[in-house]
């Protein structure tokens, strides 16, 4: 079925709507360092962005407030993406994140800037406006300390996503810094802030992402993988500060959370001496054992077929949980289409037939001319006590061969009333996001 946004049409969507009535009883732990996370820690406040919109600006914010450090993990970056894009706004006034970043670093030299970009091979680098070369040119020279990282297997990548202030703010989740990332959460057909310049009436895709922010220990935890990263990649170590107090929370965003566990996922394949890390795969094959009502997911590719295994078996359980599932009707590219797309035709199909009670649907939003809305985010929701959104996509790469991170809020236990009604409230929110 295809949903509009903001426009619905026929039929409802079925996000386990009753699912609130959730027992506590005998949930299990979805959380366990070294097997579904590499740690849990408390954070005293965390949100989520959906769509892109509001998060540039709150990374913006938070950004500015620096007073120590401003570190970033991307697949891909351009340094021309606009925070804040408004039609015929005059270039040389744009406030855009490469800029930011280099003025920044130059007049606060003493906030360490620095920047981990994934090197990427050159036919992915082509659909990126060969980012990775044009960022290395534009920061060479500046006072950003820019690296393109490819200390990985041969056909890895580094898909991390996030960026940490001070030690003290965190983002993370499924969206790169890239002008066809930025969008509202109204998908708007033929948005003049989403013209893909300087060619006049052409735009880029709708798209959807969800991102996090949290403060704390998420937050120092971040940081620490960073450096890790940073060494494993240039051999350079960065010794850590104490955190600051949190005083680059952006002054906009109001806790979704406050007092929450977060579990930090983490995927990175074996290579030069270093193990496999596989938490992302656990924690998903934890969460669908554990689902009683609801299994919500938003992802790019629904590939894997050891996870639609997983799910499948719940599927053809007596009382089993509904398995809600919102994807791009079709990818944007032709070798997606050729090679992802055809893989999650069996993925859904496998699905289907264990359906045998009626608790599967699968969703492709599209615009108000119906045109599609790329959904990148990766986002889970299991019943209405865990919430998970990061980087893995449900594919056979993020489970075992590319690097990736994911935050997964945990609201499991009597204590956390509040986490739990945050966690309903944003599934409610991405009810009314994808029906109008």
């Amino acid at each position: 079925m295809r949903v509009s946004a903001p426009v619905t049409r026929e039929g409802t969507l079925g996000l386990g709507l009753h699912s609130q009535a959730q027992p506590l009883e005998g949930l299990g732990v979805p959380l366990t360092p070294g097997n579904t996370c590499w740690q849990v820690a408390r954070a005293d406040r965390a949100a989520l962005f959906i769509d892109m919109a509001d998060y540039f600006l709150a990374a913006r914010d938070a950004m500015k407030t620096a007073r120590r450090s401003v570190h970033l993990l991307n697949w891909a970056f351009e340094a021309d993406t606009l925070f804040d894009p408004q039609p015929g706004e005059d270039a040389e006034d744009a406030d855009r994140f490469g800029d930011f970043l280099k003025r920044l670093a130059r007049e606060r030299p003493e906030v360490d800037v620095r920047l981990l970009c994934w090197k990427s091979a050159l036919p992915v680098a082509a659909t990126m406006n060969f980012f990775p070369l044009r960022d290395r040119r534009f920061f060479n020279g500046s006072a950003v300390k820019f690296v393109l990282d490819g200390k990985l297997p041969l056909g890895a990548a580094h898909h991390q996503k996030m960026i940490i202030v001070d030690d003290a703010v965190a983002f993370c989740g499924g969206g790169d810094i890239a002008p066809d990332r930025w969008d509202t959460a109204l998908h708007l057909d033929d948005d003049p802030r989403r013209e893909r310049a300087p060619y006049a009436s052409r735009f880029f895709d709708s798209r959807h992402e969800v991102m996090a922010v949290v403060d704390g220990e998420p937050a120092a935890a971040l940081g620490s993988l960073f450096r890790e990263r940073w060494r494993r990649a240039t051999g350079e170590v960065i010794v850590a500060s104490q955190p600051l107090p949190a005083t680059a929370w952006p002054g906009d965003v109001s806790a979704t959370f406050k007092g929450v566990d977060v579990g930090i996922s983490r995927t990175s394949a074996p290579w030069a001496g270093y193990g496999a890390v596989r938490e992302s795969e656990a924690l998903t094959f934890a969460a669908i054992a554990l689902a009683k009502r609801c299994i919500y997911m938003e992802n790019q590719y629904f590939t894997s077929p050891i996870i639609a295994e997983a799910l499948a078996a719940r599927l053809e359980e007596d009382d089993g949980p509904e398995v809600i599932l919102v994807s791009t009707e079709r990818s944007p590219s032709y070798f997606d289409q050729m090679t992802m797309d055809r893989t999650r035709a069996g993925f859904i199909k496998r699905l289907e037939r264990a359906d045998r009670h009626g608790r599967f649907r699968a969703y492709s939003p599209v615009t108000s001319l119906g045109r599609i809305v790329i959904v990148h985010a990766k986002l889970t929701i299991i019943d209405d006590w865990l919430l998970r959104v990061g980087s893995a996509n449900m594919n056979n790469r993020s489970t075992g061969f590319d690097t990736e991170c994911d935050l997964a809020f945990d609201a499991s236990r009597p204590r956390d009333a509040k986490a739990r009604a945050a966690i309903s409230k944003i599934r409610t929110t991405l009810l009314a996001h994808w029906l109008g």
